[in-house]
């Protein structure tokens, strides 16, 4: 980092200082065998190629969003509008916090936010993980920027700048653990070509994994020089400060961080139980982190009784009791915010009830369920699967080897990253929304099997040609030939790709947005799906009944209460639901209503009417105890505009897909 090499002032004689040591450290990494001068040119050629291909990519995803939004010439609406599902919830905050008078207001309208759920007041900061938001309106207000650089140019372009860092981070896991920069620049290109496979940062920009799965590349990055076995003891505390700095980011910036740190956990608990290393150090800086965490976020309980705090806990000091330690930590904290996740890991593998509202809401999204076949496809025809595949089943050798030969021993770096890419390969094969946090470190993993000796060393001694010659012109000669074929292949793809200019367009959104922002109260109370409900809290600023940040039992079953406006149910029924949350307005979505998207079973009537007890439309079978419902479905029935519905609402607003109910009230029975 820049603070690590930057001269301190005054003079210490022949005393080196802190900035020499911290250079000797980098250089130490990169090269086992000491540093000499032709060592420095090599780190600064393999950190000029590194620092470059992250900001190629850090270019290359912004021209992308660029060209298929037309985002510089569309209205402030609509960009907002582009900002998707919960991006727009996240992104709203930030919004909310440049408007406010001062920062210290801004904060405190967090801390006691009352239009997030209407009728409650919540501390925004201690449920969802938006100090990225705080930390970017603060900075935009001290920096005097704003002649310069629009507050949503400020906030996506340091979303895209997190590529960079990204892409440097693999290109350090890679560099170490190979002992060659190409290996760096191999991963990057890698990252950069399967980009529908590592990321989305392009058209999710707010998604809270899009902040947090660079610095936990970073970390890992971190661990593997941590795991270099020349590293002296001080080299290695303050390569552990830098594991910290990056697990605490992590941590901070992703509501599921728990649960890819438990993965990471068992990894480190697999390594100490082969004697790779010590474990102690590795926890403290992941429990510290999370403590860290549950302090900013005010105590939050789901940190506290998380899965991966037992098990670290228990692995350190009874095992035997990881169980039980787990499920008394959740009875004393009377943790029920992430039950649902738990629900979701049963049904999806066969464990629990499917007919869970909220369980079946992840199961029937594409991006919860497996892998899909086509992902090797594209793998393959980038030349990654193939050395990634290869040098996988080179180490299995080499773990043969190591149990035949005592005297052959992995090192701990390689054995950690062997593990984790295929702890979390088959996370991702499990649930494709994972594949963001394997596919990146694939092409690490690939890049390294490609340049590093262990793989060769294996195959050139079947080919009895495993030479000291013949390793150099095959470490560096393999990967100049795939670098020059993906060049050849892939750059005028790119080149194409990026000159595709499209529009966004969404003028039945824009048209509901500039209604609601015109003719309804600043304090309305609107209900409807969670998705487009952050989307009128971003553009409009108005009260939600609930949102998509599910993290939360009261809101999970706050929506299924209002979720009730696509179910079967009674013009009475819904209408006291709504107003026992106090709505409004109602906002229907033809697309919800008469879904297509999704086959029978999936559909949200469908998950309604099984957490109801109902039959489900159109053909099929159904389950022998449900029952026909004895209403129609009341996002149907109340489009005819006769009694009971005409009584107790009234159509305010519509458009080709949307409609608009405002709530009537009742009027209290005179006691007699």
């Amino acid at each position: 980092t820049m603070t690590a090499l930057r001269q301190r002032k005054g003079s210490r004689g022949k005393d080196p200082g802190p900035s020499i040591q911290n250079l000797k450290v980098i250089l130490l990494s990169f090269s086992p065998g000491g540093f000499s001068w032709w060592t420095i040119l090599c780190v600064m050629t393999g950190s000029i190629v590194g620092v470059s291909l992250g900001l190629l990519c850090c270019i290359y995803v912004s021209t992308l969003h660029e060209n298929d939004l037309w985002f510089s010439n569309i209205k402030e609406v609509e960009r907002e509008i582009s900002f998707r599902t919960e991006c727009g919830l996240y992104y709203s905050y930030y919004k909310q916090m440049l408007k406010a008078p001062s920062i210290q207001q801004g904060l405190y309208e967090l801390i006691h936010d009352n239009t997030t759920e209407s009728k409650r007041t919540i501390n925004i900061l201690q449920r969802m993980n938006i100090y990225q938001e705080v930390f970017l309106s603060i900075l935009y207000r001290i920096l005097h920027i704003q002649t310069y650089l629009e507050p949503i140019y400020f906030y996506i372009y340091t979303v895209f700048a997190l590529q960079t860092v990204y892409v440097i981070a693999l290109f350090i896991t890679s560099w170490l653990l190979s002992d060659s920069w190409l290996a760096g620049a191999l991963s990057g290109v890698w990252y950069i070509l399967n980009r529908v496979d590592t990321t989305r940062v392009e058209f999710t920009i707010s998604l809270r994994e899009n902040w947090s799965i660079p610095f936990f590349a970073l970390q890992v990055a971190a661990i593997t020089c941590y795991l270099r076995p020349q590293l002296k003891p001080i080299h290695q505390r303050v390569v552990l400060w830098l594991v910290f700095v990056s697990t605490f980011c992590f941590c901070l910036t992703w509501q599921f961080n728990q649960f890819v740190l438990l993965v990471q956990a068992l990894i480190i608990f697999t390594l100490d139980c082969l004697d790779f290393f010590t474990v102690v150090s590795l926890y403290l800086m992941q429990v510290l982190s999370l403590l860290l965490v549950w302090l900013l976020q005010f105590c939050n309980s789901m940190i506290l009784g998380s899965l991966v705090l037992s098990f670290i806990v228990s692995a350190l000091f009874i095992k035997h009791f990881q169980v039980s330690v787990h499920l008394s930590t959740q009875k004393i904290l009377q943790l029920k915010s992430d039950e649902h996740i738990f629900k979701f890991i049963k049904a999806k593998f066969g464990l629990g009830a499917t007919r869970d509202f909220d369980a079946s809401l992840y199961l029937c999204e594409e991006a919860f369920g497996l892998l899909p076949l086509d992902t090797f496809e594209r793998l393959a025809g980038t030349v990654l699967l193939y050395p990634y595949l290869c040098t996988l089943s080179a180490f299995h050798h080499t773990s043969c080897r190591e149990r035949e030969d005592r005297t052959f021993r992995m090192r701990p770096d390689v054995a950690y990253n062997i593990l984790h890419t295929v702890f979390f390969g088959l996370l991702a094969f499990s649930t494709m929304r994972m594949k963001y946090l394997w596919t990146g470190h694939m092409c690490a993993f690939a890049a390294f099997g490609v340049c590093g000796k262990e793989v060769w060393s294996l195959y050139l001694r079947v080919l009895h040609c495993n030479t000291r010659t013949m390793m150099r012109l095959i470490r560096y000669s393999v990967p100049i030939v795939i670098l020059a074929f993906l060049y050849y292949k892939f750059w005028p793809r790119l080149m194409e790709e990026i000159s595709e200019l499209r529009e966004f367009y969404d003028p039945d959104t824009m048209e509901l947005m500039e209604w609601i922002r015109l003719k309804t109260p600043k304090r309305a109370v609107f209900a409807g799906s969670m998705q487009l409900l952050a989307g009128i809290k971003l553009c409009t600023g108005r009260v939600l009944t609930n949102h998509p940040h599910y993290e939360d039992q009261a809101l999970r079953e706050r929506t299924r209460q209002v979720y009730q406006i696509y179910a079967r149910q009674s013009a009475e029924e819904v209408h006291k639901e709504l107003g026992s949350v106090g709505a409004d307005y109602i906002v229907l979505e033809d697309s919800i209503c008469y879904e297509r998207r999704h086959s029978r079973g999936c559909r949200l009537r469908d998950l309604l009417d099984l957490a109801n007890g109902h039959i489900m439309d159109g053909p099929g079978e159904n389950e022998p105890d449900l029952i026909s419902a004895s209403h129609p479905r009341f996002c149907e029935a109340i489009k005819t505009d006769m009694p009971p519905y005409s009584t107790l609402f009234t159509r305010v607003f519509k458009n080709k897909t949307f409609h608009v109910y405002k709530l009537k009230k009742l009027k209290k029975k005179k006691q007699s």
